[in-house]
């Protein structure tokens, strides 16, 4: 075998298998992704994947709730307890450093819409509202959070496609995080002169 070379799948955890390979096979070719090159990376015939993704929209439901795992476990790692708006800008920042670092996943758990509330990417897109609605709730309690939240999150959000699309500079890590700490810290500024 090359060195290039993936081992081939033989037995174990199919489903795991195949979701390693989309991932990969997502984050090497920035979106391109086919149910048969799965199966290819996988090292298992074409059909295998029928065996866990009814189609290539259910594999990619599956990899874009993974990747809000991941987001989730980022943004939890930034801020145990977000007290301040500098602990929430912290979070913002790392949402956006998540985005930065994986454009393609980011772009495929946003950038499809959810067919039903069961998908597992409308699921996972949920729990992280919550997420960051609690957060909020907690650092400003007197706030209307659910306002504050949506608000907070569309401009992160926002950021993290002006820096991805180009429209911001996203070069320097540094800048990129001075620019996101300080629109967010704006923002949380703002709540109490509602």
């Amino acid at each position: 075998m090359s060195t290039s070379e993936k081992p081939r799948y033989h037995h174990g955890d199919l489903r795991a298998a195949l979701l390693g390979a989309a991932m990969d096979l997502l984050e090497e070719d920035d979106g391109g992704l086919s149910l048969r090159a799965v199966a290819r990376r996988a090292g298992v015939s074409a059909t295998a994947p029928y065996r866990h993704f009814a189609d290539k929209d259910e594999l990619e439901s599956e990899l874009a709730a993974q990747g809000f795992a991941d987001l989730g476990h980022r943004l939890a790692a930034a801020a145990a307890q977000p007290a301040t708006p500098e602990d929430l800008a912290q979070l913002a920042v790392n949402y956006v450093r998540f985005a930065l670092d994986r454009p393609a996943l980011f772009r495929l758990m946003f950038g499809t819409p959810c067919t039903t509330p069961e998908d597992a990417r409308a699921v996972a897109a949920a729990e992280l509202g919550a997420f960051v609605l609690t957060h909020v709730s907690q650092a400003f309690p007197q706030a209307d959070a659910e306002a504050l939240a949506t608000a907070s999150w569309s401009l992160v959000h926002g950021l993290a496609f002006l820096h991805l699309d180009g429209k911001l500079p996203s070069g320097n890590a540094e800048e990129v995080e001075a620019r996101v700490t300080a629109a967010i810290t704006a923002i949380l500024a703002l709540r109490g002169t509602a």
